[in-house]
C-alpha cells in the first residue's frame, strides 16, 4: 500500500512537472509572438518559488543606459560593509570629470539629466546615501557620476564577475562623449541583469542587511511607466528603468501580496518609437505576472 501511495504521489508531481513546463512554454510563444517584428527585444523572467523561467535573446548585448546603476548601488553597499566608505560620508559635488579615453575633463548638461535640482548644489557636499537614492530613484545622471568617481568601475566590473554577471560592462560614467564615439560603452544582457537581482532577491548582494537595504531604495523608484505599468497598484516593484535614443530597458524584482516574487528583466533596441517601446514592455510584464498570478 505504502509502494502504490509513493507511486500514485511521484506520477502527480511529474504530472505537475509536466504541466508547468507546458504552461510556461506557452506564455514564452505567448511573448514571442507579441513582440514579433518589433526591432530588438530581451527577457528574462524567472519565478524565484517555483524556478519556473523564459529566456529570449537573454545574452543579446545592450547599451546598459541607467539599468547599469544598480551595479553601481551594489558596489556602493558593498565597499560600505568592508569598511571602505560609510552611506553617511559628506561627498563634494562637482560637475566634472575625467573622459576614460584620455583624461580630459568634461561636464553634464543640465538639460540631459532627468533630475536636475543637484546641480544648484555644485560645490556643496550631500549624504552618499542622499547621493544613491538620487541615483537609482531619480537616476540622476550627476549623482551616479559622482558615485562612480568615489567607488570605481573597476570595482564595479569586479563586483558584478563575483556575482556571476560575466558581461555587464561598466565602463564609465554617463555622458563621457569621446568614449562614446570610441564606442566605450556601459553594456549588459538580460541575463546578467537577472543574476544580479536575484542575488539581492534572496538576500546574496553583499549581505542579508544590504540586499534589503538596496531593495527599499529601489522600490521607491519614480519611473513607472513599464514594469510595474498595469500591475495591480497591491503589487510591488523594486526595479530600474533605463532610455536613451533608441533603446529602453526595465529590470527589478516583482512582489505579490501573498509572497510570491519573481525577477523580470526587459531589453529592448531598434524601436523607432518610444511610446510603442513602452508600451510593448508593459504588455509583456503584464502577460508574466497573469501567468504568476493564475
Amino acid at each position: 500500500m505504502n509502494n502504490l501511495l509513493l507511486a500514485i504521489f511521484f506520477s502527480l508531481t511529474l504530472t505537475a512537472q509536466v504541466n508547468a513546463q507546458t504552461d510556461v512554454q506557452q506564455l514564452r510563444e505567448q511573448i514571442k509572438s507579441f513582440i514579433a517584428n518589433q526591432g530588438t527585444i530581451a527577457v528574462a523572467f524567472r519565478d524565484l518559488l517555483t524556478g519556473e523561467e523564459i529566456m529570449i535573446n537573454e545574452s543579446e548585448t545592450f547599451h546598459a543606459a541607467s539599468t547599469m546603476k544598480t551595479p553601481v548601488l551594489i558596489e556602493v553597499f558593498k565597499q560600505a560593509k568592508e569598511g571602505k566608505l560609510s552611506l553617511s560620508d559628506s561627498i563634494r559635488i562637482r560637475n566634472e570629470f575625467q573622459s576614460i579615453v584620455d583624461g580630459s575633463m568634461y561636464s553634464l548638461n543640465p538639460a540631459d539629466d532627468s533630475e536636475q535640482k543637484m546641480y544648484g548644489l555644485v560645490g556643496k557636499k550631500k549624504a552618499l546615501k542622499d547621493l544613491v537614492n538620487d541615483m537609482i530613484i531619480y537616476s540622476s545622471n550627476l549623482a551616479t557620476n559622482t558615485v562612480i568617481e568615489l567607488v570605481g568601475a573597476k570595482n564595479v566590473m569586479n563586483t558584478m564577475r563575483e556575482l556571476g554577471a560575466n558581461h555587464i560592462q561598466v565602463l564609465r560614467g554617463v555622458e563621457d562623449g569621446k568614449a562614446f564615439e570610441k564606442g566605450l560603452n556601459n553594456t549588459t544582457t538580460a541575463f546578467d541583469l537577472l543574476v544580479i537581482f536575484e542575488a539581492m532577491a534572496k538576500g546574496k548582494a553583499v549581505s542579508p542587511g544590504a540586499s534589503q537595504q538596496m531593495i527599499d531604495i529601489l522600490l521607491h523608484q519614480q519611473f513607472n511607466k513599464m514594469i510595474p505599468a498595469r500591475l495591480p497598484t497591491t503589487v510591488k516593484v523594486a526595479h530600474k528603468t533605463g532610455n536613451i535614443t533608441g533603446v529602453l530597458h526595465d529590470s527589478g524584482i516583482v512582489f505579490l501580496p501573498n509572497g510570491h516574487s519573481y525577477v523580470l528583466v526587459l531589453l529592448s533596441k531598434n524601436i523607432d518609437n518610444e511610446e510603442t517601446a513602452t508600451n510593448l514592455l508593459a504588455g509583456i510584464s503584464e502577460m508574466v505576472y497573469k501567468y504568476v498570478s493564475r
